[in-house]
C-alpha cells in the first residue's frame, strides 16, 4: 500500500469517526437511514476504486464527478463552482452579457437544453428542448456545473460561441456556431383562429407579458372572442412569481401556489379577486415539454382548480428559488433551497405539470425515458399543430358546459 493511499484512508476514516461523533452528540444517529451511514458507503466505494481499479484513478476527477453525481441527483439545476469558476460566476452577475438564448439543465452528465428563448441565436439555429449539449468552445460538458456553463454561453456582443450538439434521432455530433447577441424577450401575441375564439400565444413570461396578455385578451374580445386559448408552448422564461400573477387573470379565490423549502418558510399565494379580469372567460392552456418555471406555475394553478383545461404534454419542471451556498475554501454550490408547490402539494420541479389531455406536439413525441402519470385521454399521434386543433374541437363542443363551469361562483349559486 503507498504512503499516498495510507495518508488518504486514515484522513477519511478519521473525518468519518468525527461525523458519526457530532451526530451521536446531537442525536442525528438515532436513525439507521442517516447521511452518516451513507458516507461510510461512499468511502468504501472510494477506497476501492483506489485499491481495485484497472489502472490508478485521477481521484480529483473522481471526487468532482461524484459532486457532480450527488448534486444533478436531486436537483438538475443545481451547480458546484470551484473558488475561481465562482469568482467567474460573481463578477458575471454584476455585468450584462450577451447571451445565444438557451435555457438549460443538467441532464445524464451533461448539460442539456430546456428551450430556447424565440427569436434568439439558439432558437435560430433550431436548438430545443431534449437537445444535449456535448462540448461548449471544445470543453467537454460531462461534469461541468451548470452554472460555469451559463457563463460560457455569455459573452461580448457578435462574438461566436462553438457548440457540439447530440440529438436523440441523430447519432452524430453536430457542429454549430452561435453568435452571441443581446436578447430581447418576444412579445405576446393575439389573433382569432375561429369566430368567438381567440388564441394568446406567450413565448416568454415576465411581468411586462403579463401586462401585455391583458391588453392582447381585451383586443381579441372586442374583436368577438367569447372563450381563449392560452399556448404557453416552449415557454421556458419567466419567474414562478410571473404564472401566479397569469393565474390570478382567470381566478378569482384560493390558492394558486405556495412555495417552501428546509430553511424557507412556506409562503401561499392566494389570488386576488380585484386581478380576476377575466374570471368568467372560458378557458383551455396548451403546454407541452419546452413549457417550464413561470408558465408551469401559472398552468398547474389553472388545472388544479378546475379554472381550465389542459392539453398538450408533460411541461419539464423547473420551478425553485435558487441561490449560492459558499463553501469554507471559496468554492460554492448554487442550489435550489425552496420548491414551489402546485395548490394541492405537487413539487413542480420534481413532476412538472401532466395535462388532463395528452397530445404529442408536432416537434416530436415527448422523451421516451421519461416517466408521466396516465391520462385521462388517450395519447394522439403528433399531426400538424394537434394541440391547437384538439384545444378547438375543446372548446367548440364545451358550449352550456363551459357556460356553467366558467361562471363565478356567486353567479352559479
Amino acid at each position: 500500500m503507498s504512503s499516498r493511499l495510507k495518508v488518504f484512508i486514515l484522513t477519511s476514516s478519521t473525518c468519518l469517526v468525527v461525523l458519526l461523533l457530532i451526530g451521536a452528540v446531537t442525536g442525528r444517529s438515532a436513525s439507521t437511514e442517516t447521511p452518516y451511514k451513507q458516507l461510510a458507503v461512499y468511502s468504501e466505494v472510494l477506497h476501492r476504486i483506489k485499491s481495485e481499479y484497472v489502472e490508478e484513478p485521477d481521484m480529483k476527477s473522481v471526487t468532482l464527478g461524484a459532486i457532480n453525481g450527488l448534486l444533478e441527483a436531486i436537483d438538475p439545476f443545481a451547480s458546484y463552482l470551484n473558488p475561481d469558476q465562482y469568482k467567474q460566476y460573481l463578477k458575471h452577475q454584476e455585468s450584462r452579457k450577451a447571451g445565444v438564448g438557451l435555457i438549460i439543465s443538467k441532464k445524464f452528465g451533461y448539460v442539456g437544453v430546456v428551450d430556447s428563448i424565440p427569436g434568439s441565436p439558439a432558437a435560430r439555429q433550431g436548438l430545443s428542448t431534449g437537445d444535449m449539449i456535448e462540448s461548449i468552445n471544445n470543453i467537454a460538458t460531462r461534469d461541468m456545473p451548470l452554472a460555469y456553463a451559463e457563463l460560457l454561453l455569455q459573452g461580448e456582443p457578435n462574438t461566436t460561441v462553438e457548440l457540439s450538439v447530440l440529438r436523440v434521432r441523430n447519432p452524430e455530433p453536430m457542429k454549430i456556431t452561435l453568435t452571441r447577441a443581446l436578447l430581447r424577450l418576444p412579445s405576446a401575441s393575439a389573433k382569432l383562429v375561429e369566430p368567438g375564439i381567440g388564441l394568446l400565444q406567450i413565448p416568454v413570461l415576465d411581468a411586462g407579458k403579463v401586462k401585455e396578455s391583458v391588453s392582447a385578451i381585451e383586443q381579441l374580445q372586442k374583436q368577438g372572442a367569447k372563450k381563449l386559448i392560452l399556448d404557453l408552448r416552449n415557454n421556458g422564461w419567466g419567474k414562478p412569481e410571473d404564472g401566479i400573477a397569469l393565474a390570478n387573470l382567470f381566478i378569482e379565490k384560493g390558492l394558486l401556489a405556495y412555495v417552501a423549502g428546509q430553511k424557507v418558510e412556506r409562503k401561499d399565494y392566494v389570488a386576488e379577486p380585484g386581478r380576476a379580469i377575466f374570471r368568467s372567460l372560458p378557458l383551455v392552456v396548451l403546454v407541452n415539454r419546452g413549457t417550464a418555471a413561470g408558465a408551469e406555475v401559472a398552468a398547474a394553478a389553472l388545472l388544479e382548480s378546475k379554472r381550465a383545461e389542459l392539453i398538450g404534454e408533460r411541461t419539464y419542471g423547473d420551478a425553485a428559488i435558487r441561490r449560492p451556498v459558499t463553501l469554507d475554501d471559496g468554492s460554492a454550490v448554487i442550489l435550489s433551497v425552496a420548491k414551489f408547490y402546485s395548490p394541492s402539494g405537487k413539487a413542480i420541479q420534481d413532476t412538472g405539470v401532466t395535462p388532463n389531455y395528452l397530445v404529442a406536439d408536432s416537434e416530436g413525441l415527448t422523451d421516451t425515458n421519461e416517466e408521466a402519470p396516465q391520462p385521462s385521454e388517450p395519447r394522439e399521434e403528433a399531426s400538424e399543430d394537434a394541440i391547437l386543433k384538439r384545444a378547438i374541437e375543446i372548446l367548440k363542443g364545451k358550449q352550456s358546459a363551459w357556460f356553467w363551469f366558467a361562471r363565478p361562483a356567486a353567479q352559479a349559486a
